[in-house]
């Protein structure tokens, strides 16, 4: 494989990648990030190739930084929101997508309930396909983001302490993050009630705590996610207060701790609920640069897989 190919034609999940294409994937984003900081931040790299991205999941957020990322790049841009359109008449995810590839479509990006959808579509259709995001499965882009800026704020990845705090039972941004974390030589541990932990976590090598406050004095980096109640068809916690009063990260418990961490949110924040705003919006926190990171680590995966030479 030579330096500037990625092993794989779709990215369907950071445990399909090797460590050398994290490694190509923020070489080539650390080039796009000075293109949207330039007055022009439109390079012709993906002029004449078509792009669909296709939602069966609501995602402004993901699918605001994707079409950015798409636009930035010259591409071509489909949009295609699934939730109102003739899948809830019961059309199949082949045939929605036969559709689209009738439209001569290169590139599909999608997000799916469903966890596997994607290696369904890789098998049937000749697009490379990018995971938006799979049911609890995977969410490798926001992986990719958050280890850039992870590498970017501290140097590098590797030996650094993260905890990922939070509803790591249903989220699939927690699992991608394992993942990449580990291939990238970090330690990682999870935090969070017994009932939002996984069984058997531990295989994936990670380390579980349920105090908050251990979990903060170990860390250089805490990735702090969202409780995902739209997810939970049973209760999981009491109540948010209940969570927030055991699991919320705020200034007093920083304070306390006395110790410089790195403050991280995928979005979007429950706010006084897993974190406060006063941490949010402090000088730890790089929640803002994770959303201007989202758009150049897409530009370089779009870019990569479309197997552009540069």
């Amino acid at each position: 494989m030579s330096s500037s190919q990625l092993s794989t034609k779709h990215l369907l999940g950071i445990k399909y990648i090797t460590k050398e294409d994290i490694e190509l994937i923020f070489k080539t984003a650390v080039e796009f990030k000075d293109v949207i900081n330039r007055p022009i931040k439109k390079v012709p790299s993906l002029r004449d190739v078509t792009v669909a991205n296709v939602f069966f999941e609501n995602s402004t957020r993901t699918r605001i930084s994707f079409e950015l990322a798409e636009r930035r790049l010259s591409a071509d841009v489909v949009n295609f929101a699934a939730s109102s359109s003739s899948v809830s008449k019961g059309e199949t995810l082949l045939d929605t997508v036969n559709n689209i590839l009738a439209m001569k479509v290169d590139m599909v990006v999608m997000r799916h309930p469903a966890p596997g959808a994607h290696h369904f579509l890789a098998k049937h259709i000749d697009a490379n396909i990018i995971n938006a995001g799979d049911g609890t499965h995977e969410h490798p882009t926001q992986a990719l983001l958050d280890a850039f800026s992870i590498q970017e704020t501290l140097g590098s990845v590797e030996g650094k302490n993260i905890v990922i705090v939070g509803d790591i039972l249903h989220s699939r941004v927690a699992l991608s993050n394992i993942f990449c974390l580990n291939k990238l030589g970090a330690n990682v541990k999870v935090c969070g009630p017994s009932t939002l932990i996984p069984r058997h976590i531990e295989s994936l090598g990670v380390t579980v705590e349920h105090d908050v406050r251990k979990a903060l004095e170990w860390c250089d980096v805490a990735n702090v996610l969202r409780i995902q109640l739209e997810r939970q068809d049973i209760k999981y916690i009491p109540s948010l207060r209940e969570y927030a009063q055991y699991f919320g990260i705020n200034k007093q418990l920083l304070n306390d701790i006395n110790k410089d961490i790195v403050i991280m949110h995928p979005g979007p924040i429950n706010r006084g609920v897993e974190i406060t705003s006063d941490v949010a919006d402090s000088k730890q926190s790089i929640i803002l640069d994770q959303v201007e990171n989202g758009v150049a680590i897409r530009m370089a995966v779009l870019y990569l897989l479309a197997g552009k030479k540069g």
